[in-house]
């Protein structure tokens, strides 16, 4: 790509901000999929993002933002491939 030329970004930007292991902020949230104490599951614009660890809870999320800000002790972050396209139960069923 020559100098001064910049692809066109078609995704919302997305950060991930790791304080202390005690507090994350992520953006470019589109869902959040589920959640509990232990683990809480995202989709992002950059993939499944996995967050792992104990007493988490979720203390801001702002999906017209696409802001999530997590409280808890953060033990792993990662991110999972897209095994499954979305659609509904009946048409995942009958694939």
């Amino acid at each position: 790509m020559p100098y001064g030329e910049q692809k066109p970004r078609s995704e919302a930007a997305h950060h991930i901000l790791l304080e202390e292991r005690e507090a994350l902020t992520v953006s470019g949230v589109e869902e959040v999929e589920r959640f509990d104490e232990g683990e809480i599951v995202m989709d992002t614009v950059r993939g499944t993002l996995v967050v792992r660890g104990e007493g988490l809870h979720i203390e801001q999320l702002s999906l017209d933002g696409g802001d999530l800000k997590v409280e808890g002790t953060i033990d792993a972050l990662s991110y999972e491939e897209r095994t499954q396209e979305r659609g509904s139960l009946l048409s995942r069923l009958f694939r």
